[in-house]
């Protein structure tokens, strides 16, 4: 069998469709379809199957798919070792990542870099619902997702994880809301209040309607945003409330907002580096997950920040 063959299983599996496997290849639509068929002739098994428009893996196709990630895995693994020995890191490392996990890690994460000339962080913005994340592994080195408390990271049989941290959600309140000086606030106390807050499916919304089902009364939504410093400014200005990251939003807060953490909810979303798992095995890319690990140590559970 054909080690790039087998891989076009693999891509296909985790893209859906011959013409997106194309795209991402560089390839044609028909050539990826020949290659295809040249690898179900030489294994004498129906490996693809027409569903409708569209084509799926069979069993025997999903079973050689996940064995070319296991051959990927052991070649970028063997590749790892003797860069290793080499006392070489090297290469591109493109990083997937959401504005605020930005904020959090990127900064850090260059000076980290600096001890590893050899290696090239390309990172872009991609911010979307947090069932989204894990489909970006096809594309990039390392994502950076988030998801609320209440959901299940991604499976990991098909992607290697990497916790980094739970960064607690608060209420932003405008510094002259009649809660502003209180220490904490309640789900009761807040939510029938005016919210501006993220989409719908971004972690922070799933918290807000978590709330809601909690006190039975749906939120009033006034603003929807991705983009936290607005947020912020909105309720900066009294336009309503939010809920906002801590680590993210509390050096921006002071004079012009008040950050109460709820005393009787869980309210906190969890930011991981998700990865293929023959991705996860480059000596570069290990670097560049354990400089992310490193940099998330400065945020602690006892919600202080360090320097370190």
């Amino acid at each position: 069998m054909d080690v790039g063959q087998l891989a076009l299983l693999r891509e296909l599996a985790d893209r859906g469709s011959v013409t997106e496997v194309a795209a991402a290849l560089g390839k044609s639509p028909s050539a990826v379809s020949q290659q295809l068929k040249t690898l179900q002739r030489q294994v004498g098994v129906v490996l693809v199957e027409r569903v409708g428009r569209g084509v799926r893996l069979t069993d025997a196709g999903r079973a050689l798919a996940a064995s070319s990630v296991r051959i990927s895995t052991a070649m970028a693994e063997a590749e790892a070792v003797w860069n290793a020995y080499r006392g070489e890191a090297t290469g591109t490392v493109r990083v997937a990542t959401f504005f605020s996990a930005s904020e959090l890690f990127v900064p850090g994460l260059l000076t980290r870099l600096h001890d590893h000339p050899g290696i090239l962080l390309d990172v872009d913005d991609r911010d979307m619902s947090q069932d989204d994340f894990a489909a970006l592994a096809a594309d990039y080195d390392i994502v950076l997702a988030h998801r609320s408390d209440d959901a299940l990271p991604p499976e990991r049989s098909v992607l290697n994880i990497v916790p980094l941290v739970r960064e607690p959600l608060d209420v932003a309140v405008p510094l002259d809301h009649p809660l502003a000086d209180r220490p904490s606030v309640t789900v009761a106390d807040v939510i029938g209040e005016g919210w501006i807050t993220v989409p719908v499916d971004f972690p922070l919304d799933r918290v807000l309607t978590a709330m809601a089902v909690r006190a039975g009364v749906p939120p009033r939504i006034v603003y929807r945003t991705t983009h936290l410093p607005l947020i912020e400014n909105l309720v900066a200005t009294g336009h309503g409330i939010a809920l906002l990251p801590r680590y993210t939003s509390r050096e921006r807060a002071a004079d012009r907002y008040r950050l109460l953490p709820l005393v009787d909810f869980r309210a906190g979303r969890h930011i991981e580096a998700l990865m293929r798992p023959d991705r996860a095995a480059r000596l570069a890319v290990r670097v560049v997950v354990d400089a992310l690990v490193a940099e998330s140590r400065r945020y602690r559970p006892d919600g202080r920040v360090t320097n370190q």
